[in-house]
């Protein structure tokens, strides 16, 4: 493998994260636009309430995933490792970032540290829905996964001076992957969200998990215009589907797969109404990044206890005991939410 392109990756990689931590997303999830409403009689005891659920064939004490941050180069073993450190001590799921820079240089311990800390515990492959079975494959086995994230981001590609430009055959690939591969196949958009055709496509060839990664988390546009010399790319931070806005159009869909919220997820909050609108599992990304990165591990412990104790009061508030329950939610949809509501 040519060293130059492994240095330029290593380096994108790392400018990623300068360029995360120093931007400015201002788009919103549109979660301000679903509205829970107090249940006067909830008919529970605290006590009661019960988050545990199952993931991947395994019990998982909250419905929420660590999603996929970074890797493949030597600092991002303690970035990893830390996350990993909360995802386990909370036992809930955790994705490692993209795996194909490690794929190329062999560079694995960024990646390999995650399953080291979490043991037996979910944790989740991830490289491009362009990778063929062989790729795919080596990142399964690099990590003993539980299943492989394979992620869309063409805005991002687009954006990239260095990026991809040839998208073709990728619906085609993802079919071929999943009939294939020994793990279950979650198909990823990363912050761009997805419409209720692109799910439909996936429920066609029969893909049983999908992370919609709407607008208003992590913004790959804003993050490669700050690297890109070339063009102006500003015009476009405001590209995709507002995640609130991607699960109101793919809620019907969820009796046949399982569809995975993220995208501007970064409260208590954000969990349950996610949940309300029949994801059967939330993930979170620069929420806890940006504190772990900010304010080290004892204070992103305590933000994220902090968060689960609340998810918790909500469902209390709510009169739901477990996670199914939330299902029988029916939120309140107003503002621009409620105008993106089609018949």
């Amino acid at each position: 493998m040519n060293r130059d392109y492994i240095e330029i990756s290593e380096k994108r990689k790392r400018e990623h994260i300068e360029n995360f931590l120093k931007g400015k997303n201002n788009n919103s999830a549109l979660f301000e636009d679903i509205v829970l409403e107090n249940n006067s009689f909830p008919e529970l005891d605290f006590p009661e309430i019960v988050t545990e659920s199952m993931f991947l064939n395994k019990i998982v004490d909250y419905p929420v995933r660590i999603n996929a941050v970074t890797g493949g180069f030597d600092g991002a073993v303690e970035i990893n490792r830390g996350l990993a450190e909360l995802a386990n001590r909370f036992n809930i799921p955790m994705a490692v970032g993209s795996q194909s820079l490690g794929l190329k240089s062999g560079n694995y311990e960024s990646y390999t540290v995650v399953r080291e800390i979490m043991k037996d515990k979910v944790v989740i492959a991830n490289v491009s829905a362009h990778s063929t079975l062989d790729e795919i494959s080596r990142a399964v086995e690099m990590i003993e996964a539980d299943a492989v994230q394979l992620h869309l981001n063409a805005p991002q590609e687009m954006c990239m001076d260095e990026g991809d430009r040839h998208f073709r055959g990728i619906l085609d690939n993802i079919e071929y992957v999943s009939k294939r591969i020994e793990v279950p196949v979650i198909v990823k958009e990363v912050g761009f969200g997805m419409t209720h055709s692109t799910v439909r496509n996936l429920v066609d060839i029969g893909i049983e998990y999908v992370d919609i990664g709407g607008k208003g988390g992590t913004n790959f546009i804003e993050i490669e215009d700050m690297r890109n010399e070339t063009i102006d790319y500003s015009d476009l931070y405001d590209w995709g589907i507002p995640t609130a806005a991607s699960l109101l159009q793919c809620k019907e869909l969820s009796s046949k797969i399982n569809i995975i919220a993220s995208g501007g997820i970064n409260s208590a909050s954000d969990i349950v109404k996610s949940l309300a609108m029949n994801s059967s599992l939330t993930a979170v990304c620069g929420v806890v990044f940006r504190r772990y990165m900010e304010s080290g591990y004892n204070s992103t412990e305590k933000m994220m206890e902090g968060m689960f104790h609340k998810m918790k009061v909500i469902m209390m508030l709510l009169g739901c005991r477990k996670i199914e329950e939330l299902r029988n939610v029916n939120p309140l949809i107003k503002g621009e939410l409620k105008e993106r509501m089609r018949d």
